[in-house]
């Protein structure tokens, strides 16, 4: 372990909490939240060993309503800002998050469980996200020249507001990436934002806002609170004037009735169901190492992973030795290092889902090809990866989320019955194609049912392409993050056209009946002159 990690006793059973989350760093960032001095406070556990890890406030409905408050008097300031003010903000926040990787890293692991190479992906997104929004707004977001109604007479401009205060609620096997990513567009749009993180993971959302607090921007702009949804979501929806939600598909109807209720817009990242299809022309072994790539990741729960692989017959069984071999050398445990493939779980419901959809699997039938188990002697919510075979429709993990470290292996005849199989779910966030042939990838990849789909990729092409927008269909949610989507959601789109000289209705010179030749004439020659 290097200096960087030295280490103080805190779990007899588990690896030590690293030497950057000391008690000092943990009063700063939980005073962070906003919450009465006298409120009520909740802890949380390490997934890595059970024990306590930090001691938060909860904020009460009025403590949210009062963010909200001074959120409304700070963003009209921070609208004002030029964008090349807010632009160096952004870019400032990119370095210091970069520079302090290793405090971000040490946190995601003590709240999460994950481990640390899935840990970096985080920071390396936020880096990507934070250049291309410091970069990309002003072209999004400032006044564009607009094709008037009557050539040279209509002046028309499409103007871009922010919404006002954004609320954002984030999960927690994302803490970083989904904490911080929605707020960069939302805030560069000129938003002030409102944001509840899950309790389990709030300490690195609020060592994120921190960071960008740090950087220059107002306190104010910036705000998280923490409580249950069943407490304060009322008063999160009723204060917004734009929802961002990552969460379950359950939560997500619900806030989409409540902000449609309201009138006001809502982003919702929901769940999924991911397939992969392994073409009988892929690279058995570059797709079995992308099917560890695609499942296995922050154990499972990540929404974009891998629970269905659709095999091609003809590969079936070369494809299932590789893909069990490297999934059983796949190194599972706890360690602030980059020693392991797999980590923990992160609540104890997880665990408890995960063992309840393969207890229910096995025994309706289903063949356990690797894994299986818990690992209670690795820590509290460890299970192993784990290959199911032989899973039929009525066994739960058939078509329910598990969102955890398992997937199951299903064969088809022909690409018809592939792209059928895998478009034959509710959901439709992520999927992954896999051929030699980039062309016929490509055009497979395209009649599958997701926001995103990879080819020779499990995920990261398509979430790393941040010019592009990612996000789920049907049940997997509505809205986009990433690209021009991804902050224009946070505007209000505004067209302001003057009229110049002469408008629609005829001089009092000119008679109804020649105004309206002269216009029929008008419109026949922009027709024959090729005019849009």
């Amino acid at each position: 372990m290097t200096t960087e990690h030295a280490t103080r006793p805190t779990a007899p059973d588990g690896p030590a909490l690293p030497a950057s989350i000391t008690p000092a760093l943990l009063r700063r960032l939980t005073a962070l939240v906003a919450a009465a001095p006298d409120a009520a406070r909740v802890t949380t556990s390490a997934p890595y060993t059970g024990l306590p890890l930090a001691d938060f406030p909860v904020s009460a409905p009025e403590d949210v309503e009062a963010a909200f408050a001074r959120a409304r008097v700070a963003q009209k300031a921070w609208a004002a800002t030029p964008f090349a003010e807010r632009k160096r903000i952004l870019l400032r926040y990119h370095d210091l998050v970069l520079a302090r990787r290793n405090g971000a890293l040490d946190l995601m692991q003590a709240e999460n469980g994950k481990t640390r190479r899935d840990a970096f992906l985080e920071v390396v997104d936020i880096g990507i996200v934070s250049r291309y929004y410091a970069r990309n707004a002003a072209r999004y977001l400032s006044p564009k020249r607009r094709r008037g109604a009557i050539p040279l007479l209509t002046h028309t401009t499409e103007l871009r507001h922010p919404k006002g205060v954004v609320t954002v609620v984030s999960p927690w096997n994302y803490p970083l990436s989904m904490a911080a990513g929605d707020t960069i567009a939302a805030l560069m749009a000129g938003n002030a934002v409102v944001q509840k993180p899950d309790t389990q993971t709030a300490l690195t959302a609020l060592w994120s806002m921190d960071l960008m607090h740090e950087a220059g921007l107002p306190r104010d702009v910036w705000q998280m609170v923490i409580g249950r949804g069943s407490t304060i979501g009322t008063p999160l929806m009723d204060n917004a004037d734009y929802m961002m939600f990552t969460g379950s598909t359950a939560t997500g109807r619900k806030i989409a009735g409540d902000a449609g209720k309201r009138l006001i817009g809502a982003s919702l990242e929901l769940g999924g169901k991911n397939p992969m299809i392994v073409l009988d022309d892929a690279d058995i072994e570059k797709a079995a190492e992308g099917a560890v790539n695609a499942c296995f990741p922050s154990a499972g729960q990540l929404c974009v992973s891998v629970e269905r692989l659709y095999v091609a017959e003809s590969v079936r069984d070369a494809f299932i030795a590789a893909f069990t071999a490297r999934t059983e050398k796949l190194k599972i445990g706890a360690a602030y290092d980059f020693g392991m493939d797999v980590g923990s779980l992160t609540t104890p419901s997880q665990l408890t889902t995960v063992t309840e959809h393969v207890g229910d699997a096995v025994a309706k039938g289903a063949t356990v090809l690797a894994g299986g188990r818990a690992r209670p002697d690795l820590g509290p919510l460890f299970h192993e990866p784990t290959i199911l075979t032989d899973v039929t429709p009525d066994m739960t993990v058939y078509d329910h989320e598990t969102f955890g470290p398992v997937v199951s292996i299903y064969t088809y005849r022909d690409v018809e019955e592939a792209v059928a199989l895998a478009n034959a779910t509710p959901y439709g966030l992520n999927a992954s194609v896999w051929s030699r042939n980039g062309a016929r990838g490509r055009a497979v990849a395209a009649r599958v049912h997701a926001g995103t789909v990879n080819v020779n990729e499990a995920f990261a092409a398509a979430w790393g392409s941040i010019d592009a927008p990612m996000g789920g269909m049907g049940d997997s949610g509505l809205g986009r993050r990433h690209g021009a989507d991804g902050i224009l959601k946070y505007t209000e789109p505004q067209t302001v056209a003057h009229q110049r000289l002469q408008g629609f209705y005829p001089p009092s010179r000119i008679s109804p009946e020649t105004w309206t030749d002269l216009l029929t004439g008008a419109l026949k020659v922009m027709k024959a002159i090729g005019m849009r």
